[in-house]
């Protein structure tokens, strides 16, 4: 009766790793987010398939105009690299192994291609656990991984500026 109450902790903290709880069992997910999930899991498939095809370009930058799209637009007007110059050449690198060539052309690039080969069996596990597996908050888990990968694209690209 006298004891004094504990103070509720919350449990929603904004911690990294309170997005990913290990034993959490992860958000349930209906039927149109599993289809999404499938359909996610298949774009991210195809886009390996492309990489897989698609031969690096020797400069480092450029392999995306074997794709029939057109030159970097900041590159030509500016003669500066944009941000995510050599991105599709590090995911040719990538699919080939190339893991020190793909972190050549774009370290995010690389960083990215990890996460989405990661993401196609995570897809199809939370798909068929119907729930999204290892992941209790996931605005707040896309959220870190989307600032993450911006703020390591923009430092690769202010160090490729200035040196």
């Amino acid at each position: 009766m006298n004891s004094p109450l504990k103070p509720e902790t919350n449990s929603t903290g904004s911690s990294f790793l309170s997005a990913f709880r290990t034993l959490h069992p992860g958000v349930s997910v209906g039927w149109k987010m599993r289809f999404l999930l499938i359909g996610w899991s298949l774009f991210l498939i195809a886009g390996f398939g492309v990489a897989i095809q698609t031969t690096p370009d020797s400069r480092g930058f450029g392999t995306h105009q074997k794709l029939g799209f057109a030159p970097c637009v900041i590159k030509s007007r500016f003669s500066i690299p944009c941000p995510s110059c050599g991105m599709t050449t590090s995911f040719s690198h990538f699919v080939r192994g190339q893991l020190r060539q793909s972190a050549e052309a774009n370290t995010s690039g690389l960083i990215l291609a990890v996460l989405c080969l990661i993401m196609i069996p995570w897809s199809w596990i939370s798909v068929y656990r119907r729930r999204l597996w290892l992941v209790s908050q996931p605005e707040t888990c896309l959220l870190w991984l989307i600032c993450g990968l911006v703020m390591i694209t923009v430092v690769e690209w202010v160090l490729r500026l200035n040196f």
